[in-house]
């Protein structure tokens, strides 16, 4: 098959790439960009460790054409921290704990950056409904919402 252009913005970057048509955008990120923060689970879309940011909304990475993408905005989990460290967000995930073995993380952390950049006071409630895309084998997931409540109350996603 032939490449076909793409651009998009990345972690705030233009960027143009030549992909094939079939390759998945998670496999874009990881395999051919080596952006490794977005993880490789079930590829079916069920366990959201390869979340992203796509125009502000969280994506499966599995799930989306990398073609796709072109004319976007994506943001990777390598994407939130600055200069000055991690984000609000990954900050509180290393304080509350809510980071065990750690490869679910940059999707969780994702999937809550852009639920929080649309709902600045979430309820408990709003953030486990919000977050019931992505699996975790290791935190029972208290640990993660209380890390996304601290986020929010510190008005830091």
């Amino acid at each position: 098959m032939t490449k076909m252009p793409i651009s998009l913005t990345l972690n705030e970057h233009a960027t143009t790439l030549e992909v094939e048509p079939y390759w998945t955008l998670q496999r874009l990120l990881r395999d051919e960009i080596d952006l490794t923060g977005t993880k490789e689970g079930c590829r079916t879309g069920n366990c959201g460790v390869c979340t992203v940011i796509v125009d502000g909304a969280a994506v499966k990475s599995c799930l989306m054409l990398a073609p796709q993408i072109d004319g976007t905005n994506v943001v990777t989990i390598e994407g939130l921290a600055r200069d000055n460290g991690l984000d609000p967000l990954q900050r509180a995930f290393v304080e509350y704990g809510a980071i065990q073995c750690g490869y679910c993380s940059p999707g969780f952390i994702m999937a809550a950056k852009a639920f929080l950049d649309e709902n600045r006071h979430p309820t408990r409630d709003d953030i486990a409904s919000a977050l019931e895309g992505n699996l975790c084998r290791c935190t029972g997931y208290v640990k993660i919402f209380e890390a996304v409540e601290a986020a929010a109350q510190a008005g830091g996603a």
